[in-house]
């Protein structure tokens, strides 16, 4: 079964704009079958496909590069193509001679390498498509596509169509993930499925950038990440937790991060004040596979537990990262926090204004939610504070003041 992917009309997009486009994201999210279900099956040209997966081609693809594309002729569609950067220039080439748009598309799991050879090949005429695993509106099958951003306008259109997801499909999807093969195949364990995929992505795409070492060690410090999702990083904590070095814990939290395992949320910085805080925020962009990590077994004992607040918050921003990411628009968001604890869990900087937000799991917001929002008053130009709101699990919109609004969780 195929769930329909809001990435789709942003791939389209870029497929009439580049002569090559790249799909990439972490493993097993859907990149090849968005790309096979978007370009190949419903595209207006002929496409072929070749997987580097498959020994021979990549046989082909390394030793006789300059004879690759001779055999598979563009527009055609190269899965994996992080196994054989030397096919970069070829593509270089060919997208510089011909000069058309949609030749070649591709897909890779291990952004460092990709992105290195683009880099060096390609820059100025790829288009880049990061995707992550479901949204909840792809989940829902909602077609509704805007990026989230707490104004008026955005909520009025939102209200026609609220997501339809009650509290326990909420904490169902937050304990289970966003892979999308666990909704394809509904009946499949959460567990057996993050079981396999941790195991395939430290054998085949940690060891194809570092030699780790002790597996056993970088496991616990996948661990000790997922426990800390929802907090500021400190790294010399985190390190001292696994009893590695700094130096390693940085390069290690770094694979993590261009795996798009997990996300750091940077801090917001306008001179507000001199004791803004400097550390950025982490989180995992798979509440799924964070749960399965820490050892949550159902999705009651999760929301229950003693980090259902900091999985609540961690699923709201992966959800609004989502927004953006597949609207093909990198994620305008920070945080706010200083050393007199004054915080706001988010900033969104869209159209020249601050968009504050807090996050809770409660079903009764107040309006001291919003007492930290104060702060943006005394920012200087260009940033003016915007709307803002508490995203919640109230069931529908009401007012907190001039600017503020309690946010159902339904209507990101």
């Amino acid at each position: 079964m195929y769930i329909y992917r809001h990435a789709a009309r942003a791939l389209r997009e870029m497929q009439r704009h580049f002569g090559a486009v790249l799909v990439t994201g972490p493993r097993q999210v859907g990149k090849t079958t968005l790309i096979e279900e978007t370009i190949i099956k419903h595209g207006k040209k002929k496409i072929s496909r070749v997987t580097l997966d498959d020994p021979l081609s990549l046989e082909t693809a390394h030793d006789e590069a300059g004879r690759f594309f001779l055999d598979h002729k563009p527009p055609v569609f190269v899965d994996e193509i992080q196994y054989a950067p030397g096919l970069f220039p070829y593509i270089k080439m060919i997208v510089d001679s011909q000069k058309k748009n949609g030749l070649f598309f591709m897909s890779g799991s291990q952004q460092f390498s990709l992105m290195q050879g683009i880099s060096e090949s390609l820059a100025g005429r790829v288009g880049i498509i990061d995707i992550l695993g479901l949204s909840l509106r792809e989940i829902m099958d909602d077609a509704f596509s805007e990026s989230f951003c707490p104004t008026g306008a955005y909520l009025d259109t939102r209200r026609k169509h609220p997501l339809p997801c009650d509290f326990d499909t909420l904490w169902n999807t937050i304990w289970r993930g966003a892979m999308p093969r666990l909704y394809a195949d509904p009946a499949l364990p959460a567990q057996a499925f993050y079981a396999a995929y941790l195991r395939t992505y430290i054998e085949r795409d940690v060891r194809a950038l570092i030699n780790i070492g002790d597996e056993k060690k970088f496991l616990s410090f996948i661990r000790a990440v997922a426990a800390r999702t929802g907090q500021m990083l400190n790294i010399a904590n985190l390190a001292d937790d696994i009893d590695v070095s700094r130096t390693t814990a940085e390069r290690w939290l770094s694979i993590l991060m261009t795996a798009n395992i997990v996300f750091l949320l940077r801090p917001f910085h306008a001179n507000i004040t001199k004791r803004e805080i400097k550390a950025p925020k982490l989180y995992f962009l798979d509440t799924g596979l964070a749960a399965y990590l820490i050892g949550w077994d159902t999705p009651s004992v999760l929301r229950n537990g003693a980090m259902g607040g900091a999985f609540f918050e961690t699923f709201v921003i992966t959800e609004i990262i989502k927004s953006y990411v597949n609207k093909g628009v990198q994620p305008p968001l920070f945080y706010y926090r200083d050393k007199e604890q004054r915080e706001i869990d988010l900033l969104i900087w869209r159209n020249g204004h601050l968009h504050p937000l807090e996050i809770k799991m409660t079903a009764n917001p107040e309006k001291r939610h919003t007492a930290a929002f104060g702060v943006l008053d005394g920012c200087p130009a260009p940033y003016e504070r915007g709307e803002g709101g508490v995203i919640c699990c109230y069931d529908e919109p009401v007012s907190l003041g001039a600017a503020d609004r309690v946010i159902p969780i339904k209507y990101l």
